[in-house]
């Protein structure tokens, strides 16, 4: 690799960590291609991204990052995936571990927290922002649902009162009759 694709590399990488809400950091020594190829779609899917890049150049491009804690981390073959949903990327390498025992967490970092293997795996195991989102919306619809089913119900009761009366009345006027 030339000087000039280090360095295009270096403010690439440089962009995606401070733009990005999670970083997670793994090691993937003995994943085969296959392997690495179903990650990478598996993150695609996801929203998240599997970056594999020279330890040195990454910890360059951490440099005055929020995510710069994980320079620690930066030791081996190691791989980096991000996302900017903040549970993405973690679910998807925590899952992706369980099936794989040649993926290992090492850590991690959202934002300015630094997170451990623990902290990685608690973040894996939170709803995603869709799932979220999709709560909230019900939470939100179903106050609306029954206060229009209580609005509903004293009228609905008020006609099967007159309906009830209807019947009595007509019963009554068979009997005059």
């Amino acid at each position: 690799m030339d000087r000039a694709a280090k360095a295009d590399l270096v403010s690439t990488l440089n962009g995606v960590f401070t733009s990005t809400s999670v970083v997670v950091v793994a090691h993937y020594k003995g994943l085969t291609v296959a392997d690495m190829q179903k990650l990478r779609s598996q993150m695609k899917q996801a929203g998240a991204t599997v970056k594999v890049a020279k330890n040195r150049l990454a910890n360059i491009a951490l440099e005055g990052t929020d995510v710069a804690s994980i320079q620690p981390l930066l030791k081996g073959p190691t791989l980096l995936a991000y996302s900017s949903d903040p549970v993405a990327a973690a679910k998807v390498a925590v899952d992706f571990a369980k099936a794989n025992e040649k993926l290992v967490i090492l850590g991690g970092a959202m934002g300015t927290t630094a997170l451990n293997v623990d902290g990685v795996k608690a973040l894996a195991s939170l709803p995603s922002l869709d799932e979220l989102r999709a709560k909230i919306v019900g939470l939100v619809q179903a106050p609306a649902t029954k206060i229009a089913q209580v609005v509903n119900a004293p009228a609905a009761k008020l006609a099967r009162v007159f309906g009830a009366y209807a019947k009595t009345g007509d019963a009554q006027t068979d009997e005059a009759a």
